[in-house]
């Protein structure tokens, strides 16, 4: 049974419920199927398919591996995305009796149809898998508790920037980043596109925001304790991270290479941070206050009279994307800002970019709890102090580790570490005020303190 001409209407319904859909504020005005290959005949079958979903001038590609069955078990029900003459069609993401060919193609670096299945050492096939319900952007799959092979929902043509850099990681005896056993591929407008990848899964691994979450409760629950008086305190997980990041950074430039940004490109870059101000001011007129200081760190910024090393770096970074293991910290998902186009991800840029992100993650996890409320309760005032407290511990500690794990220290860069947190507070302040504006007090709050602070880790030394 060919999916190819009966689908549209179905996905086009299906697809705005679905988290990882990039396009729910827009309507749908066409769906297509652009590639079907068929994995598995039979009564259940699997189809492996790329839509394209044209939401007016903008076309993006989704896969959607595709379950057909003529009778649908109550397990699978919630997967269901309708019926083609009585066989029931459905996300086989959910079906574990298909999922396996995903493993067992790769484990043997089969070819099916336009799909390359390739591997890198022995597979166990084995194993059922599990859909994540973590993610958001990508489903993820966990195979027993050895593999999780990630599923790129929204397809952009050529190598997605996570498979690359843990090829890079990987190939440098990077001790920080899971190790990697696969990948799908397919060609998209002539071009080699990622489709999924498949690395260790790190069944002792604790998510760095859980961690840090944990720790914050710990010293909101004692009146009379500071931060480093805490029996939670997250001071020394936080230098080891730096550490940690430090260590990738050098993995990378070493597997990549390094460039440099010219004076000109310096200044090229102010110029697109003050661009950003000037749009969120013109939307958010709480920022307003705080543009002249803004604007004055993006000059100095710009001012600088010496190139700067450039070098692929994570791109996205904060605590959701690191995990504590067992051996220690672990750095996931080098994907980049799901926002900006392949090319952009791709891009060099100073290392201290991930600081920047890393040191904005601090002040989230100190104060997402005080969010109307309703987590804590206490004095509003001495809890604002007691996140400030925390974050400028955690902060300066990451910073400390980074430094003395060779990594450029911010607190001797102040105008570049200071220029990259205001640019991402910035971008922060547009997505609270568009999202979640009972959060848009956090980055606000940031601005308003690094405005009056010394450069990040500074205090430290």
């Amino acid at each position: 049974m060919r999916l190819s001409e009966r689908l549209d209407d179905l996905i086009a319904d299906w697809l705005p419920r679905q988290r990882w859909f990039a396009g729910k504020d827009r309507d749908i005005d066409d769906v297509s199927v652009v590639i079907e290959t068929e994995l598995v005949e039979g009564d259940p079958a699997l189809h492996h398919v790329v839509i394209a979903v044209r939401q007016g001038e903008q076309v993006d590609r989704y896969q959607v591996p595709v379950g057909l069955r003529r009778e649908l078990p109550g397990r699978l029900e919630y997967a269901e995305i309708g019926q083609i003459d009585d066989v029931h069609v459905y996300d086989a993401v959910h079906d574990p009796e298909l999922t396996r060919v995903f493993l067992e193609k790769m484990a043997d670096c089969a070819d099916a149809g336009p799909l390359a299945f390739r591997s890198i050492g022995t597979l166990d096939t084995d194993l059922d898998s599990l859909a994540s319900p973590a993610e958001q952007s990508n489903t993820s799959l966990i195979y027993g508790d050895l593999y999780i092979c990630k599923l790129f929902r929204r397809l952009t043509p050529g190598i997605n920037p996570d498979l690359e850099l843990s090829r890079g990681l990987v190939g440098a005896g990077s001790k920080h980043v899971p190790a990697l056993y696969g990948w799908i591929s397919c060609q998209l407008d002539g071009t080699v596109c990622t489709l999924a990848m498949m690395t260790e899964f790190l069944r002792s691994g604790t998510d760095g925001w859980q961690l840090a979450g944990t720790s914050v409760r710990d010293l909101y629950a004692e009146a009379d304790l500071h931060a480093d008086e805490v029996g939670g305190d997250f001071a020394s997980e936080s230098e080891r991270l730096g550490a940690a990041t430090a260590e990738v950074h050098r993995d990378l430039a070493a597997a990549f290479g390094t460039g440099v940004m010219s004076s000109s490109d310096v200044t090229a870059l102010a110029r697109q941070m003050k661009t950003r101000l000037t749009e969120a001011c013109s939307t958010v007129p709480q920022l307003v206050p705080y543009a002249g200081r803004l604007n004055d760190a993006f000059e100095a910024f710009a001012e600088l009279d010496e190139p700067l090393m450039v070098q692929r770096v994570h791109g996205d970074y904060h605590l959701g994307q690191v995990m504590r293991t067992e051996t220690g910290w672990m750095l996931l998902d080098f994907e980049g800002e799901p926002a900006k186009s392949l090319e952009e991800r791709r891009q060099p840029a100073h290392p201290l970019r991930d600081v920047a992100g890393m040191l904005r993650s601090y002040d989230y996890a100190a104060r997402h709890l005080l969010v109307n409320g309703k987590a804590v309760s206490g004095n509003p005032d001495q809890l604002e102090f007691r996140a400030h407290e925390w974050a400028e511990r955690n902060r300066s500690a990451f910073c400390r580790g980074y430094a003395e794990a060779g990594g450029v220290d911010p607190a001797a860069h102040e105008e570049i570490i200071r220029a990259f947190e205001f640019d991402k507070a910035v971008y922060e302040v547009m997505y609270e005020a568009r999202n979640r504006p009972s959060w848009l007090h956090i980055p606000l709050g940031s601005i308003a303190a690094l405005s009056a602070s010394p450069a990040p880790g500074s205090a430290a030394r």
